[in-house]
């Protein structure tokens, strides 16, 4: 199968880089526009069996699935060059544009005779551009085999969910927004290192490292997350302590209730959208 993505930007260029390093589709099956050429050369050189091009029409042709990367000003006038030249009941559109809804999607590819193709919104975060994203997927009009192709091309760059876009919102904020939030808490504790002596350099590493042992404890023993501070909280312990420091200070409620919280309009929206 043909991936076309239209788009070399950062999400688009970091797309194509993780799909042309996996194993689902071959480097030469891999088809990538952009209005100028430079990032395309980048690409060419990286991978030379990796077809670019100029021209969205030429690549939207070439493919099976059409993966929309592009600015969404720009949505409309891609759509409007490219759709004349895809092939609804053959093809695939795919739109990782953030804060398009699929019944948006489909009126801006309907050609007027009632025909539409199986239609994806794919929502990564920003570390797809180290294969490491948690990328939510949404269907219409789509196979249970062409979901699980595309599952399957995400999953190769991090991990990837097929949801009901009624949940795109709250992925977005967990994910998406989540990885500012991860990082907001890394520089923190890197404060904290530095107040007790390390180096800024070392104490990023620390937390880093502290970060991706956690997060590996919870995936191998497949536990809750209190479970495991109870591992490593003794009465009178220094963990107890900082753990009710932070619960002093508000953490669990400043997570919950300023940072999610905020989404529940636009996640009540979307899901009586999609259920309506």
């Amino acid at each position: 199968m043909k991936i076309a993505v239209i788009g070399a930007g950062n999400m688009g260029g970091a797309l194509a880089r993780g799909v042309a390093q996996g194993a689902i589709v071959a480097t030469s099956d891999i088809y990538v526009s952009n209005p100028s050429p430079a990032k395309l050369e980048v690409l060419k050189r990286e991978y030379p069996e990796i077809n670019i091009t100029t021209d969205n029409r030429e690549a939207a042709e070439a493919a099976d699935l059409v993966v929309l990367a592009v600015k969404p000003w720009k949505v409309v006038e891609v759509l409007e060059e490219i759709k004349p030249h895809i092939d609804y009941k053959r093809q695939a559109v795919a739109s990782m544009v953030g804060g398009l809804g699929i019944a948006q999607l489909s009126e801006w590819l309907d050609k007027g005779d009632g025909v539409l193709p199986a239609t994806y919104l794919i929502i990564p975060n920003t570390a797809i551009a180290t294969m490491s994203s948690m990328t939510f997927i949404a269907s219409a009009r789509s196979t249970e085999a062409m979901d699980g192709y595309v599952v399957d091309i995400f999953n190769e760059l991090g991990v990837a969910m097929l949801v009901d876009e009624g949940l795109i919102p709250a992925g977005t904020s967990l994910a998406s927004c989540g990885i500012a939030y991860a990082l907001r808490y890394v520089r923190a504790a890197m404060e904290g290192g530095v107040e007790l002596g390390f180096r800024a350099d070392d104490a990023k590493r620390i937390v880093m490292q502290t970060m991706r042992g956690a997060a590996d404890i919870l995936a191998a023993n497949n536990s809750h997350p209190e479970a495991e501070i109870d591992r490593v909280t003794t009465p009178g312990g220094l963990t107890i302590k900082g753990l009710n420091a932070m619960e002093a200070a508000g953490f669990t409620h400043s997570v919950i209730a300023e940072t999610f919280m905020p989404w529940i309009p636009a996640f009540s929206l979307s899901r009586s959208r999609s259920s309506g």
